[in-house]
């Protein structure tokens, strides 16, 4: 191993620690993390071939949902130990059903991926996609200002609203949209509180981005990708960055939603669309 950080430049270690940073900070929040990784990679560019950058791209994500799974542990596992005996909680392998449901319209998006990917990555797809879900964050925000959540908590959630919850995170097959975000908005509209939309979020993810994850790693092994040591290394780091600022960004996020709205981030995200359209149009 150690002879691997030696051949690697400095430089690319550095390179690699603001990456790993980008995806532990916009995987959680509803930003877009397609949308900034598309504008550092204007700056900063990986070496190595293009199958390597996305394979880095996407196995460095599997840091992110580590650092969830370990932030949410106790929520997540669905056992316990009581007087020595491991018990099944029954209220977290309900929400697990749920989560589940919710993953069933998700087969659309595996389906019509390799369509998004030839098609719609494009940067003005993208920063459309930034804009459109800005305002309307904006909008459901304000809305909802004088309302009421009809459901506070993952227990109260219904497997109906999972699976609705579930149909919105489909849009997130479009570059851009956030699968945390379309997620989080599908939630707001059906009534769901800001705190439990975000859990719900979280626990969403975890198969989803897994799976996801897995699903680009079979491709890239059966299209004969291989990894040298100093990748395999690349990959490494990166993950361990993404999983510890993901676990500072999860704990940050659920603190903020309990007293704020998520307005501030659909006007980022208008901000940040303007930005990847001005840019583009510039170069």
């Amino acid at each position: 191993m150690l002879d691997y950080i030696m051949v690697m430049d400095f430089i690319e270690v550095l390179k690699i620690i603001f990456l790993g940073i980008i995806e532990g900070v916009t995987e959680w929040l509803p930003v877009s993390s397609t949308g900034h990784m598309l504008l550092v990679d204007q700056f900063i560019h990986l070496k190595g071939s293009e199958a390597f950058k996305e394979t880095f791209f996407i196995v460095i994500q599997l840091g992110a949902i580590l650092a969830v799974i370990v932030a949410f542990f106790n929520k997540m596992v669905p056992i316990k130990v009581e007087n020595g005996k491991p018990l099944w909680k029954k209220e977290t392998l309900n929400v697990w059903l749920k989560v589940i449901v919710a993953c069933i319209p998700g087969v659309i998006a595996v389906l019509f991926d390799d369509v998004v990917e030839s098609y719609l990555h494009g940067p003005y797809v993208i920063a459309t996609a930034l804009i459109v879900y800005g305002v309307l964050f904006i909008i459901i925000e304000k809305t909802n200002k004088t309302k009421t959540p009809k459901i506070t908590s993952l227990e109260s959630l219904s497997f109906k609203t999972a699976f609705l919850i579930g149909l919105f995170q489909v849009l997130a097959i479009i570059p851009g949209t956030s699968r945390s975000g379309a997620t989080i908005i599908g939630a707001l509209i059906l009534g769901v509180s800001r705190t439990t939309a975000a859990e719900f979020t979280f626990f969403l993810a975890v198969p989803v981005m897994l799976g996801y994850s897995l699903l680009k790693i079979v491709k890239f092994l059966l299209a004969g990708g291989t990894l040298l040591g100093v990748e395999t290394l690349a990959i490494v780091i990166g993950s361990v960055v993404a999983f510890l600022v993901s676990l500072l960004v999860v704990k940050l996020l659920m603190a903020f939603v309990k007293k704020n709205t998520f307005i501030p981030f659909g006007v980022y995200r208008i901000i940040l669309g303007a930005v990847v359209v001005i840019y583009f149009l510039c170069i």
